[in-house]
C-alpha cells in the first residue's frame, strides 16, 4: 500500500479542519470532521465548505466509506448528514456520544424522537477499536476532558486525528468547562497522545492561529511535548488543571453552540420539517 494521505480543508468561519483521507491507488476513503456552514443571524445553512469535500472525492474517483466524528461538536454544525446523502458511507463516532446525547436532550427537551442510544449514528466506536478505511488500519483512542466523547483517530503510516484535545503549540489546548468536561482526563487524554514517538503527525481539528502565521492542520509529537504553552514537557497536572480552570472561567460559550449541538449529537441531521414544511431549532434559555 502507498503512503496514506490527508487532504486538509479550513472553514476560516469556525477555524475547522476537515480531511478526506485516502491512500494512492485504493479508492475508499474517509471524511473527518465535516462542516456545514450555518449563519446564525439568518438561520441559514448551506454546503459550500462540504461540497469542497465532494469536488475533492469525485475528482480523485474515491469512494466515500466513512464520515467520521472526533466528537459533538460545539463550534460547528457537521455535515455528516448532508455528506451522506450525497456520496453514502457510514457516519461513525463514539460509544460515548450516549451520554452527550442525554445531557442535550435534556438541556433541549427534545422529544421522544430523540434516542440517547447512539442512534442515528451507524457506527459507534469503542476505545481499542480498530477499523479500516480501505486497505489502512485505524486505531481508535478515547480522550476525554474535552467533553466524555472525544475520540482519536490513528490512522497508520499516516498519523493521529487528535480532535479538540491539543491545539498547535503556540494555541495550547482544548477548553474543559463544557456538561461532562475535566481538565485532568484531558491532562491524562494529552499525555496519552504525547507517548507516540516523537515524529508521529498530529492532525489538528482546530487552529486559531496568532497574527504572525497562517493556519496550520498539523504538527509532531516532538513539537508538542518542547513547545505546548499549556502542555508542554515539565508542567505537572496541578499546573494544567489550575490553569485550564482558570482559563475556561473567562471564556464565552462558543458563537454556534446553540444551533450546533441539537443537530450534532444527531449525526448532522437537521430537524425533521414541522406541519408548516418548515424546519426549526431550539434555544434553551438560561441553561449555559
Amino acid at each position: 500500500m502507498k503512503t496514506p494521505h490527508a487532504e486538509a480543508f479550513f472553514d476560516p468561519q469556525t477555524s475547522t479542519f476537515s480531511y478526506v483521507v485516502h491512500a494512492p491507488g485504493n479508492a475508499q476513503c474517509a471524511i473527518i470532521d465535516s462542516v456545514l456552514d450555518y449563519e446564525p443571524h439568518a438561520a441559514k445553512t448551506s454546503t459550500e465548505s462540504a461540497q469542497k469535500l465532494v469536488d475533492y472525492i469525485k475528482a480523485n474517483q474515491l469512494e466515500l466509506q466513512w464520515i467520521i466524528e472526533t466528537h459533538a461538536h460545539a463550534d460547528h454544525l457537521s455535515a455528516g448528514a448532508w455528506l451522506q446523502s450525497q456520496l453514502g458511507g457510514q457516519i461513525a463516532i463514539g460509544s460515548p456520544i450516549t451520554t452527550v446525547q442525554n445531557t442535550f436532550k435534556t438541556i433541549y427537551h427534545l422529544g421522544d424522537h430523540v434516542k440517547t442510544n447512539g442512534e442515528p449514528f451507524d457506527v459507534l466506536f469503542k476505545a481499542g477499536d480498530q477499523f479500516k478505511i480501505g486497505d489502512m488500519t485505524v486505531d481508535v483512542l478515547h480522550v476525554p476532558g474535552h467533553t466524555p466523547a472525544d475520540m482519536a483517530y490513528h490512522v497508520h503510516d499516516l498519523g493521529i486525528f487528535v480532535g479538540d484535545t491539543l491545539f498547535l503549540p503556540d494555541v495550547g489546548s482544548a477548553r474543559c468547562d463544557f456538561p461532562g468536561g475535566d481538565a485532568e482526563q484531558l491532562y491524562d487524554s494529552v499525555q496519552k497522545l504525547l507517548s507516540f514517538p516523537d515524529d508521529t503527525v498530529l492532525f489538528m481539528c482546530h487552529d486559531y492561529p496568532p497574527a504572525n502565521r497562517e493556519p496550520q492542520h498539523a504538527c509532531t509529537v516532538a513539537e508538542q511535548k518542547q513547545h505546548n504553552i499549556h502542555l508542554r514537557d515539565g508542567i505537572s497536572k496541578a499546573e494544567f488543571v489550575k490553569m485550564r480552570t482558570e482559563r475556561d472561567a473567562t471564556l464565552d460559550m462558543p458563537r454556534l453552540i446553540l444551533p450546533s449541538l441539537q443537530v450534532n449529537i444527531q449525526a448532522g441531521k437537521l430537524p425533521q420539517p414541522e406541519d408548516d414544511g418548515h424546519r426549526y431549532l431550539k434555544i434553551p434559555l438560561n441553561r449555559f
